[in-house]
This record gives C-alpha cells, structure tokens and sequence, in this order.
C-alpha cells in the first residue's frame, strides 16, 4: 500500500516543520497543501524544509481546511495513492498515531478513519470545558445526520481514507470550512462506507484553535438539519423503502393526527368552556403513544444499519 500524508498549512509556519519530521518512513509522500496562506507557508517549506518526500501544493486563493484536503487528495489519486492520512500541521496531532489509522484500512476493516479525543476519560483533561461541551452536541447531531451512531468527536480532523473510496466521492461539492469532516462522514454514509473511531488524546500546542464552537453551532445546526432530510429521503425513501420506512412514516403520520385531533379539541375546550371528555382525551394520546413508539423503532433501526462491511477491498479490485 502506498501511504500519503495530506497537511493543509495555514498559518502553522511555527509547526509544520516538526510535524512533517516526525512522520514516519512508511510514508511515501507528504502533500503539503499552502492555502493561500498570508505566512507563504509553501515557500516557508520549500526554503526549509529537507525531506524529499514533500511536495507543495499551492490553491490561488483560501479554500478552507476542507478545500486544501480536497486538494491533496485530488494530487493523492492523480499519483496512484492508496491511503492519504490527513494531519494538521499545528502540532496538535501527533504523527506517530498514523499506524493505528490506516492499520484498519489494510485489513480491509474500515474504509475511513478518525480520531476520538473521547474514547479515554484521561484525554479529556486537557480540553477546554466550552469546547467539550461543543463537541458532544456537535457528536450528537452528527449521529443523526450521519448516521454513524458510535462515532464521536466529528470535528477531529485526523484521519485516513483509502483512495478507492475517494474516487466514489464527490469531492468537488464537500464543505470547503468547518464543515467538512461532518460533510465528509454524510457522504460515506450515502455509499455505505465503514468509518471506526481511533482513540487519542487530545494535545494543545501554543497555537489558537480557529474553530470557535459558540459562533459555529448555529451554521452547524442549519447543516445538520438538511443533512437530516436529505440522508432520510436518499436512504429511506429513494434508494430503499424498508421496514425502517414504514416505521417512521407511520409514526410521524399517527403523531400528527394525534396532535391535531387533540389540538383541534383543545382549542374547542377553551372556547366553550366544557372539559374534553376521557374518551376524547384518549383518542388524542392514543395515536401520539403509538406513533412516538413507531418513531423509536425507526431509530433503533437506523441505529443498527450502520454500514459492516469495508468498500475498499473490492473498490481496489475494480481499479
């Protein structure tokens, strides 16, 4: 397998060196992405830099974390890679973790990889108590709008992806920003790719996280929210109807006459007066009961159709 290491360089000139020195030999070559960094991170590299396995890639004008990885991987199936690993190069991920990355994708067990900073209770001393919190309703509404129910931590961006599955990817309409590691896992999911978490410990350099969760949640929640719908509508409705389908259909339309038969009454009640009587009152929760109970199955049905079975053996194959 012919490994590569993605590293979108913004701002990280204080770093990126140490980082591209500590990546190990079973890398074949190192994709350092200059995103129209006002630094010349890429010239930086170049003047500095001794390792021959780097190659400076250079985008015209800022595209965002996610267009400069989209850039690596573009360069990464251009040169026949096999796996690309992306690393940040604030010094924040260390690259010795890289073997337990790509380890499952070479025995075929996974077909995308991602960091967990919540896996260890011990590696969560040292985040900040506002960007744990952050993180675990972001992880909350990724499993939603995802559906990789036992992934956590979406904003991590230290991962692994076998080039198989990137050519299934559209990777020119991926989030350019913030957005792109929770773009990135909806997408697999639509091709039924198999994503496994790799425990790590989370590390704070000197350098200042551009991410700030407080002013990114509202944008995230808009996102997720069509990500909710349209994975529903591609997965339950256009590519399958399933008993799942059935499950949440019937559940939101017995909720919904539920609701209106008892709001209708309800309005009525106050109008005259005269409290509904008990069998009105159960005609209303009886269907709202049921359907809610409906909605349940149809979430433990999502729950237990996490893609198994990896991609990229006989994605390789065809290649």
């Amino acid at each position: 397998m012919r490994i590569a290491v993605a590293i979108p360089c913004y701002k990280v000139t204080q770093h990126v060196l140490s980082v591209i020195g500590a990546i190990g030999p079973e890398v074949e070559v190192i994709y350092a992405v200059d995103d129209a960094c006002p630094d010349n991170s890429g010239r930086f590299i170049e003047e500095n830099n001794r390792d021959p396995r780097v190659r400076v890639l250079r985008n015209p004008e800022n595209r965002g974390v996610g267009g400069a990885i989209v850039t690596a991987y573009e360069a990464a199936i251009g040169d026949a890679m096999d796996i690309v690993v992306k690393i940040d190069g604030d010094g924040q991920m260390n690259p010795a973790l890289l073997p337990l990355f790509v380890r499952p994708i070479l025995r075929g067990q996974a077909d995308y990889t991602k960091g967990n900073r919540f896996y260890h209770p011990e590696s969560l001393r040292g985040m900040p108590p506002m960007r744990l919190f952050g993180n675990a309703v972001l992880s909350l509404m990724t499993k939603f709008s995802c559906g990789y129910w036992s992934s956590m931590d979406p904003t991590n961006g230290y991962t692994a992806i076998h080039t198989a599955v990137l050519r299934k990817l559209p990777l020119q309409k991926l989030e350019r920003r913030y957005f792109f590691e929770t773009d990135m896992l909806y997408h697999l999911n639509t091709i039924r790719a198999v994503v496994h978490d790799v425990p790590m410990d989370s590390v704070y350099a000197d350098e200042e996280s551009n991410l700030k969760v407080s002013k990114v949640l509202p944008e995230f929640l808009y996102k997720h929210a069509a990500r909710v719908v349209k994975r529903y509508v591609y997965l339950y409705l256009l590519r399958d109807f399933n008993i799942g389908s059935l499950y949440s259909i019937l559940g939101a339309l017995m909720c919904l006459v539920g609701l209106v038969f008892g709001g209708v009454h309800w309005l009525h009640s106050i109008a005259t007066g005269q409290p509904a009587s008990s069998g009105t009152v159960m005609f209303a929760a009886l269907p709202l009961i049921i359907g809610i109970q409906f909605l349940i199955a149809f979430l433990h049905y999502d729950v237990s159709n996490v893609p198994r079975e990896a991609l990229n053996a006989e994605l390789s194959d065809e290649h």
